[in-house]
């Protein structure tokens, strides 16, 4: 009798399966690397001390010492898990609190706490999102986007990283698609660290009945005077309709929120699948955002924004004066320093050598970047001193000379 195709088939010999062999065995994959210690400026990774220059805890707050308390004190009270929904028994005073001041901080009238980032773009892409709708997002987007787009089932019209005549023509096309249009960008692009030009778009979604979403994950905590990402640091906060943050990059924890209309937000509330079938956020991550995020709304945040953006800059041209293709934060620096290798293989073998002389980036590689467009993207916290950035940086200039030494000449900085 006929059987099934095995579903299991797809694993083996896959596009990756000869490089990823390849990579194990010559101890060259950059990835599921083990830290041994706490997530800071220096850490103990594998047996050895290294720069971290690979984080996403922009403001160093995993460290401090208010934001621990924080996470113990809602340990002490309340346990280690709430085991059920918010829906069901899972709110807590500290997430109606931490959605009230995330409310206060992106000057919305309210916000929802998802327990991961992922989450929260999901959640909402795929509930408010539905078949007949268009959605319109940058190619570079995050990945959570473009899931939350697809279990939507509404049209999705992608448009070519920040080109914004592109994104005109889809606006052009979604109107005779005749459902309801929404776009959604990064405020700041995880990997390129450039932010998007959300002014004129802004204008386009206006100009073309359309709402906008955009993704402050790597902005949050980091962009604006108050540290309320893109939107705030470009002006547009009130004209744009709905605003996404994470826990999990300068609030020092795990989960993730939207900020917008009390209509939406509500919405989302009763009818979010991945908010209402769920666990809520554990207390201590829910402790540690709010401890986070006060101490970044205090008289103390506009020193730590101003820390990391500098260190953003030095880095930056410290790269770029050894000689590396420093990919620039345009219109201004982020914490993020994309070092542009182009080739995939070159990509891992940099990083490796960077790791062996004590200094661990991250790698981008295709799919998460195009073809031909490797690189290493480091990134920077407000807690790394000027010395530690500078062995850093002897450490990229020792490792330079050597790989092109060995395996030729690396993207020249651009003119």
């Amino acid at each position: 009798m006929p059987t099934a195709i095995d579903v299991f088939a797809k694993v083996r010999g896959h596009e990756r399966a000869e490089q990823l062999r390849a990579a194990r065995e010559a101890d060259l994959l950059p990835y599921f690397r083990r830290l041994e210690g706490p997530a800071g400026p220096v850490v103990e990774m594998e047996g050895a001390e290294r720069i971290m220059l690979g984080s996403n805890n922009y403001l160093g707050l995993t460290a401090d010492p208010r934001v621990q308390a924080a996470a113990r004190d809602a340990l002490d009270k309340y346990g280690t898990g709430l085991t059920g929904s918010r829906l069901l028994n899972g709110t807590l005073d500290l997430h109606l609190q931490l959605e009230a001041e995330l409310a206060e901080w992106m000057g919305t009238e309210e916000a929802i706490v998802f327990s991961t980032g992922h989450q929260a773009n999901v959640g909402t892409l795929g509930t408010i999102l539905a078949p007949g709708d268009t959605v319109i997002v940058d190619s570079a987007d995050h990945a959570s986007i473009l899931d939350g787009c697809l279990i939507s089932k509404a049209k999705l019209r992608p448009f070519k990283h920040n080109r914004l005549d592109r994104l005109e023509k889809m606006l052009q096309r979604a109107v005779d698609d005749g459902g309801g249009v929404l776009v959604v960008v990064d405020g700041v692009f995880s990997m390129e660290g450039d932010i998007a030009p959300l002014e004129r778009i802004v204008e386009l979604c206006q100009a073309y009945g359309a709402r906008l979403m955009v993704d402050e994950a790597h902005g949050a905590g980091v962009l604006g005077a108050r540290g309320a990402g893109a939107s705030e640091l470009l002006g547009v906060e009130d004209q744009v309709d709905l605003r996404m943050g994470t826990f999990s990059k300068s609030l020092a924890s795990c989960g993730g929120f939207i900020a917008g209309p009390h209509e939406v937000i509500d919405f989302l509330r009763i009818s979010s699948r991945a908010f209402l079938f769920t666990a809520s956020g554990v207390p201590a991550a829910v402790g540690a955002a709010l401890a986070a995020l006060r101490i970044i709304r205090s008289p103390e945040g506009p020193e730590l924004l101003k820390r990391v953006l500098d260190n953003g800059e030095y880095l930056s041209q410290g790269l770029d004066a050894l000689g590396f293709r420093v990919v620039r934060g345009e219109p201004a620096v982020t914490p993020i320093v994309p070092v542009l290798v182009e080739d995939d293989w070159k990509a891992v073998l940099l990083w490796r050598a960077l790791y062996d002389a004590g200094v661990y980036v991250n790698v981008a590689i295709h799919p998460a970047v195009q073809p031909g467009g490797a690189l290493l993207r480091t990134s920077v916290m407000a807690t790394h001193d000027r010395a530690v950035l500078d062995r850093a940086l002897e450490a990229f200039k020792d490792v330079k000379a050597k790989f092109e030494a060995e395996h030729g000449p690396l993207p020249e900085p651009a003119s």
